[in-house]
């Protein structure tokens, strides 16, 4: 087959899927649209509700409510799937029971990026929370390193599933209200089924960003009646621009921005995602070697701009160029985005310009980046 084919194959594919999930979650739609939702062009996805403000202000002192569902969601089921797994991605997935997860990033065998994800380990399952732009591509990717005799079944289950995220520092007491208390305090990704006026929901901890939160998984069928119970319960709903502003701020890269063949997780400050103890998976050879011998060469960082930039244009300090920009977003109050810099030119308060705007190197919490 060639590759033209195959292209056009994996288009119409792509294609089918999101006719079919669009069709199936039309209902969450009219509802969010009866709550003043914009959807972005050519999706189905919550642009805005009109409330940006405030939908702000509840990320930082309530709870937003964000629908995600427009991400993948994966399932690994049979006895080879820990181990299929662990040999697929960056993190030591073979050391988790179940209830519990962690974040993994799939890169190629020069381990340059190609999506950063969070893996919830069940009784019988793995489920895989992927990127809305990487669905198809990693069920085609995982598929190729399945063998006979592989014990591992892969499933894309995204269409039967709607996924929300609890944004905010009252997410504890939102679920506490519905009668949802052994998540509090526990470590990130960790997980349980539970039940939600008797639907049953598996909700997680971590809201996708650094912002404390949860995320929940629900089958479509019962996704309206769970947006309303939370909504009915305090939460305010937010849309994916904010979603965008909020990733950006936090420095949560994503993929075709930050996570692109032109880039692997160290320099994309995804050190917390790594297991340098494991043992052999796709690309650990390089990664292992690029820690050993401090073979950073460039760090994703925050940028704080004094005007508006397009993504895409040169980083530099005093007319030499020292990066790329990779993501911008303007605020109510502020100009931020996210660029690779080479590590030798410095981190973090250095001076530079983007194009001919002038601005300065930031931390950004999502973003781990070791001392040489």
């Amino acid at each position: 087959m060639s590759r033209e084919v195959r292209d056009n194959f994996s288009d119409d594919i792509n294609s089918t899927f999101t006719l079919k999930h669009s069709t199936m979650i039309q209902p969450l739609r009219d509802i969010q649209t009866a709550q003043g939702a914009t959807l972005e062009d050519s999706t189905t996805v919550p642009l805005s509700f009109g409330n940006d403000s405030k939908a702000i202000a509840a990320t930082q002192s309530g709870v937003a409510l964000c629908d995600r569902s427009h991400w993948g969601l994966l399932q690994i089921s049979d006895e080879d799937r820990l181990r299929f797994l662990h040999n697929q991605s960056t993190n030591n997935i073979q050391s988790l029971q179940p209830g519990q997860g962690c974040d993994s990033v799939f890169v190629s065998s020069t381990a340059r990026t190609i999506d950063l994800t969070t893996f919830y380990v069940t009784e019988d399952a793995v489920l895989i929370l992927v990127s809305p732009n990487r669905r198809q591509m990693l069920i085609d990717w995982l598929d190729r390193y399945i063998f006979p005799m592989d014990r591992v079944e892969l499933k894309d289950i995204s269409d039967q599933n709607a996924i929300f995220s609890l944004i905010g520092p009252q997410s504890h007491q939102l679920l506490e209200s519905l009668g949802i208390t052994p998540l509090t305090d526990q470590p990130y990704a960790t997980h349980q089924q539970v039940e939600i006026e008797n639907i049953p929901v598996r909700v997680a901890v971590g809201s996708g960003l650094t912002t404390t939160g949860y995320t929940l998984i629900v089958s479509v069928d019962h996704a309206v009646s769970i947006w309303k119970t939370l909504i009915g319960s305090g939460a305010i709903a937010m849309g994916n621009r904010i979603w965008e502003q909020l990733r950006i701020e936090q420095g949560r890269p994503f993929p075709d921005s930050e996570l692109t063949d032109d880039y692997n997780p160290l320099e994309a400050g995804l050190w917390q995602t790594i297991s340098f103890e494991k043992g052999c998976y796709i690309g650990q050879e390089t990664i292992a070697r690029l820690n050993t011998y401090k073979g950073v060469k460039q760090k994703l960082w925050g940028l704080k701009l004094e005007a508006p930039v397009t993504v895409g244009t040169e980083i530099k300090v005093e007319d030499k160029k020292i990066g790329t920009l990779t993501s911008f977003i303007q605020t109510e109050s502020e100009f931020l985005g996210l660029g690779y810099i080479r590590t030798k030119a410095g981190g973090k308060g250095l001076k530079v310009k983007v194009g001919t705007v002038e601005g300065e190197v930031i931390e950004v919490p999502f973003l781990t980046h070791p001392a040489e």
